[in-house]
C-alpha cells in the first residue's frame, strides 16, 4: 500500500510539473495560471483575427518565457510594414507578471488593458511593426509625418504599432524592456501612478515612451535615444513628430528623471492636447483650468540633446519644472514653450542650440505667448539666442476656449542669475545661419503685449563680434532692477533603477550621428543599406557598417553597377542605365558575414513635357473646364526627366524644376499639372505608381487606344496608388499623368516598375 501511494505521489508530481509548461503552437492560446511558455525554435504563429496569439487571463499569475523561446508572428522576409496582429494580450489581469518575453513580427508585441498592478519584466520586443520611410538624404517626404494629436480611439497603436502598449491601468511596473528595429517602444494610454524604469527603447522611427492622458507616473533611467525620422544633417531637420518622450493630452504630475533622450525628433514632446485647448469637440462643460494642459510635470537630470527639432517642447501647459537637464545642440531650440505659463527652467546646461533653426524659434529657451515663467541659474553657451520671448497675433489660436482660459499675454517672465556666453567657437556652420547671436531677444508685434519682463543678476560674456546682450522691439521696457531670492524647489525625487543611461552613448554625440534609412535610424552596430538618391537613369545606395568592411554586392540585370568606399564613411553603390534603353529593371543584393539585404528597382529614361497652371474650375466637378485651363496663360511649360515634386506647402513656383519658368509657374494651392511622355516599354505587365496629394490620374495609350490605370480623382492626403498595365508587345507607350492640388500640403511622384 505504501508503495502504491509513493507511485501515485510521483505521478502527481510529474503531472504538476508538466502542467507548469505551456507549449504554444497556435493562435488564441489561453493562459490562466502561472506557467513557463515554450515555443519551438522555428515556429511562426500568426494572429489572423488580430486579438492576440497568447491570451493571459487571471489575477496574480506569473507567465515566464522559457530561455530561447521566441514568439514570431511573421515569416522571414516579410516587410516590417506588413506585420499584423498582437503577440501577447493581457486583459483584466490584476497583479499579473510577464517575464522574459521575446516577441517579433507583430503590429503590437504586448497589449495590456485594465491590469492594475501589472508587471512587465525583462522583455525583448524588437523587430515589430514599423513604417517604410520615403524621405531620402536629399529630400524630405511629407508623407512620413506622424499624427499624434488623436488617440482616444487607440489611433497610436492601430496606426503605428507598439512594442508594448498598456491601457487603462494603474500601479504598473515596466522594467528591463529592450526595443530595437521598431517604430514605437512603450505606449502608456490612461496609465497612472506607475513606474517605468531601466528600459532601453532606442533607434526607433517613432516614439520611445509615449503617454496619453497618463498622470502621476515615475519615468526613470530609461534610454530612448535616436527615436527619430525626417532628418538629414545640413539638408533638412524636421523630426516629423517623432520623439524620445511623447506626452500628449492632459498628462499631469509625471516625473522624468535621469533619462537619456538624445537624437530624437524632439527629445521630449509635450502638448496639452486638442481637447484641452478646445480645437476638437469638448465636454459639455468646459474643462477646469487645472486640467487644461500637461501640467506640473518634473523633468530633472535628463539629457535632451541633438534633436532635429527641440530638446524639450511643452506647449499650452502650466506649472512644469525643467531642472538640471543637459540640453545641447538641438537644431531648432533647446526648450520650446509656446503658450505655457508658470514654468520653472532652472540649473540646466544649454549649449549650441539653434544651428539649423528656421522661423522665429531659435536657440536656448523660446517661449511665445507665455507668462509667469522663471528662467533661472542656467548656463547658456553659444546658442543662437539664449532666451527668446515674443507675442504675435495668432488670431485663430487665441479664440480657442482652452487657450483663452490660460492666456495672460507675455507678462511677468523673469530671467534671473543665468550665465550667458557667446564666443567665436560657436558651432553654427549651417549655411542658412546669419544675423546676430543674442543673449535676450524680446519681440512684440502687437503693441504692448510683452510686459513685465525682469532681467536681473545675469552674467554675460560676449566675445564673438556678432554677439549682443539685448535685442528688443521698439517700445518694450525691460525690468532691470530688484533683487533675486532663492527658489524653494521642495523635496526632489530620487531616481529609480540601476541603469545609468545619461552619457552612456557619448561616442555618438552630435546630430551627424543620425543616419536615417528607409526603415528608421541606423543603430551604428548592425549593417544598413539605404537609398541615397534615385535620379533619372541612376540609382544610388549607401552601405553603413561599424566594421568598415566592404560588402558583397550582386546585381542580376544588364546594368552598370559599381561600388566605391569613402574612407570612414559609407560605401556608395551605383546602378546606372545602359545606353539606348528606356526601361531597365534590376535586382540588387548586398550581403556580409551576418547580413543580407535585397531590393528591386527600375531605371527609366524619359522626357516628361509638363504644364503647370492655376485653375478656377474644380476638376472634380468640371473636368472639361479644368482641362481647357491648361491651355491658357499664365502657365509654365518645362521638360523634365522625372516626376518628383515634393511641394510641401508650396507649389511649382517654389520647385527647382520650374526655376526657369518661375514668373509664370503657379504658387501653392489650386494648381494643376499635366505631364506626358512616350516611353519604349518591353512587353509584359507593368505596375504604375503615384504618390499624390491631391487628385491624380494616369493613362497609358498604345496605338491610339488609351487605358486608365490609376484614378484617384479626389481631395486626399499623401496617398500611394498603383495600377497594372499589360503591354502586349515591345514598343512605345504614351503615358499621361494628370494632377490637381486644392490646398494645404502637396506632393506628386510617379514611377514604373515590373508587376510581380
Amino acid at each position: 500500500m505504501n508503495r502504491f501511494f509513493g507511485v501515485l505521489l510521483a505521478m502527481t508530481a510529474s503531472l504538476s510539473s508538466a502542467a507548469d509548461v505551456v507549449i504554444v503552437t497556435r493562435d488564441n492560446t489561453v493562459i490562466d495560471r502561472s506557467c513557463t511558455v515554450r515555443i519551438h525554435h522555428d515556429a511562426v504563429i500568426e494572429d489572423p483575427d488580430g486579438d492576440g496569439v497568447i491570451h493571459v487571463q487571471g489575477n496574480g499569475i506569473i507567465v515566464q518565457f522559457e530561455k530561447g523561446s521566441v514568439l514570431r508572428g511573421a515569416a522571414e522576409g516579410t516587410s516590417p510594414d506588413g506585420y499584423r496582429g498582437i503577440g501577447v494580450r493581457i486583459d483584466n489581469a490584476a497583479g499579473a507578471t510577464l517575464r522574459g518575453a521575446v516577441i517579433r513580427g507583430y503590429k503590437v508585441g504586448v497589449q495590456a488593458r485594465g491590469c492594475d498592478g501589472l508587471t512587465i519584466d525583462g522583455a525583448d520586443l524588437s523587430d515589430n511593426f514599423r513604417q517604410r520611410l520615403h524621405s531620402t538624404p536629399e529630400a524630405e517626404a511629407g508623407s512620413d509625418w506622424l499624427w499624434p494629436h488623436q488617440n482616444d480611439g487607440a489611433e497610436w497603436r492601430k496606426n503605428y504599432g507598439a512594442a508594448l502598449c498598456i491601457e487603462t491601468s494603474r500601479d504598473v511596473t515596466v522594467r528591463g524592456v529592450r526595443v530595437r528595429r521598431g517604430q514605437n517602444g512603450i505606449i502608456l494610454d490612461r496609465v497612472t501612478d506607475s513606474r517605468i524604469f531601466d528600459n532601453d527603447c532606442s533607434f526607433l522611427s517613432g516614439w520611445g515612451i509615449a503617454l496619453w492622458r497618463s498622470s502621476g507616473n515615475l519615468i526613470s533611467r530609461n534610454a530612448v535615444d535616436f527615436c527619430v525620422r525626417g532628418h538629414s544633417e545640413g539638408v533638412y531637420n524636421r523630426g516629423q513628430d517623432s520623439a524620445g518622450f511623447l506626452v500628449f493630452e492632459q498628462c499631469h504630475r509625471n516625473t522624468f528623471i535621469e533619462n537619456s533622450a538624445t537624437h530624437g525628433g524632439d527629445g521630449f514632446f509635450g502638448f496639452a492636447g486638442k481637447e484641452a485647448i478646445g480645437d476638437i469637440g469638448r465636454p459639455a462643460d468646459p474643462l477646469p483650468i487645472e486640467q487644461i494642459g500637461c501640467n506640473e510635470n518634473l523633468l530633472i537630470g535628463n539629457d535632451f540633446s541633438y534633436a532635429p527639432a527641440h530638446g524639450i517642447e511643452m506647449t499650452f501647459s502650466r506649472g512644469n519644472r525643467f531642472i538640471g537637464n543637459r540640453i545641447v545642440e538641438n537644431a531648432i531650440c533647446g526648450v520650446w514653450g509656446g503658450y505655457s505659463n508658470d514654468t520653472l527652467i532652472a540649473d540646466n546646461e544649454f549649449v549650441g542650440n539653434g544651428g539649423m533653426a528656421y522661423g522665429l524659434e531659435c536657440g536656448g529657451v523660446n517661449i511665445e505667448h507665455g507668462s509667469g515663467n522663471v528662467i533661472r541659474g542656467n548656463t547658456f553657451t553659444n546658442n543662437r539666442a539664449a532666451v527668446h520671448l515674443w507675442w504675435d497675433n495668432d488670431e485663430g489660436l487665441l479664440k480657442l476656449p482652452g487657450v483663452k482660459a490660460i492666456h495672460r499675454g507675455v507678462t511677468d517672465n523673469a530671467i534671473l542669475d543665468n550665465t550667458i556666453e557667446i564666443n567665436p567657437d560657436h558651432p553654427f556652420t549651417a549655411p542658412r545661419q546669419s544675423g546676430p547671436l543674442v543673449g535676450l531677444r524680446l519681440r512684440d508685434t502687437g503693441q504692448g503685449n510683452v510686459r513685465g519682463t525682469r532681467y536681473i543678476a545675469n552674467r554675460a560674456v560676449l566675445t564673438d563680434p556678432r554677439a549682443v546682450e539685448f535685442e528688443l522691439s521698439p517700445g518694450i521696457e525691460l525690468g532691470m532692477t530688484g533683487e533675486t531670492t532663492p527658489i524653494d524647489l521642495g523635496p526632489l525625487p530620487v531616481a529609480l533603477g540601476e541603469c545609468r543611461p545619461v552619457g552612456a552613448r557619448a561616442v555618438l554625440r552630435g546630430r551627424g550621428s543620425i543616419i536615417m534609412g528607409e526603415w528608421g535610424p541606423w543603430d551604428h552596430e548592425s549593417p544598413m543599406v539605404r537609398p541615397r538618391a534615385f535620379k533619372p537613369g541612376r540609382h544610388e545606395f549607401e552601405y553603413f557598417a561599424a566594421t568598415g568592411r566592404e560588402p558583397r554586392v550582386v546585381c542580376d540585370a544588364p546594368v552598370k553597377m559599381e561600388t566605391q568606399m569613402d574612407g570612414a564613411g559609407p560605401t556608395l553603390i551605383t546602378v546606372s542605365q545602359p545606353a539606348g534603353v528606356d526601361v531597365s529593371s534590376y535586382s540588387l543584393s548586398v550581403s556580409g558575414s551576418d547580413f543580407a539585404w535585397k531590393t528591386r528597382g527600375t531605371l527609366i529614361r524619359a522626357t516628361w513635357e509638363c504644364v503647370a497652371f492655376p485653375w478656377s474650375k474644380d476638376p472634380r466637378e468640371d473636368y472639361a473646364g479644368w482641362t481647357a485651363e491648361r491651355l491658357r496663360v499664365p502657365r509654365a511649360v518645362v521638360s523634365l526627366p522625372a516626376l518628383d515634386f515634393k511641394f510641401g506647402s508650396g507649389g511649382p513656383r517654389d520647385m527647382p524644376q520650374f526655376a526657369d519658368e518661375k514668373a509664370t509657374a503657379p504658387g501653392g494651392d489650386r494648381f494643376g499639372i499635366v505631364a506626358v511622355s512616350t516611353i519604349n516599354l518591353p512587353a509584359g505587365r507593368w505596375k504604375f505608381w503615384t504618390r499624390s496629394d491631391d487628385g491624380v490620374r494616369v493613362k497609358v495609350a498604345v496605338a491610339g487606344e488609351s487605358t486608365t490605370v490609376i484614378d484617384n480623382w479626389t481631395w486626399h492626403g499623401p496617398t500611394l496608388d498603383t495600377g497594372i498595365f499589360h503591354h502586349k508587345a515591345d514598343g512605345p507607350a504614351t503615358v499621361t499623368v494628370e494632377y490637381f492640388e486644392i490646398d494645404g500640403h502637396a506632393v506628386l511622384e510617379a514611377g514604373i516598375e515590373p508587376a510581380e
